[in-house]
């Protein structure tokens, strides 16, 4: 009986510690800093803008590549991006159908890619990339023709 006695203040006593323990550690995270990924994001960080460019580019070359090529006269080519020491990143074949859709588009993402290199003083290797001298379909994909091809 004496056992008995002994134990059970100490059961309730540890239970009433564990209970409050729980309600403390609950209120406790209110005060530390949030997440990472439940801040938002730094709308003039570089590395947003980067992504944003990422996402238009990725945007109008999955809009492109939605559109079969079947005969390499429906379609021409654009320069598209901007390098730091002038010229464009590349040139990206697109359907004459779409050219009234799509030129605004990769017009809008050079200009942005322009900015981008001024605000945050991008270097680019100054390598000129030379325009293709046509399009032609392989497996109904458009691929640029280069002179040296």
């Amino acid at each position: 009986m004496k056992k008995n006695f002994i134990y059970t203040p100490l059961l309730v006593l540890c239970t009433l510690f564990a209970l409050v323990s729980c309600n403390t550690s609950k209120n406790a995270n209110t005060n530390l800093p949030k997440d990472i990924s439940e801040r938002p994001a730094d709308e003039d960080s570089q590395k947003y803008e980067q992504a944003q460019l990422d996402k238009l580019k990725a945007s109008i070359e999955s809009e492109v590549s939605r559109e079969k090529c079947t005969n390499a006269s429906e379609w021409t080519f654009a320069p598209m991006g901007a390098k730091a020491c002038g010229g464009p990143q590349q040139y990206i074949a697109y359907p004459k159908k779409i050219e009234t859709t799509i030129l605004p588009r990769i017009e809008e993402y050079t200009q942005k890619v322009k900015t981008f290199n001024e605000k945050y003083n991008i270097t680019s290797d100054c390598m000129m990339v030379m325009p293709p001298t046509s399009v032609k379909c392989i497996n109904g994909k458009a691929q640029l023709i280069t002179a040296e091809q």
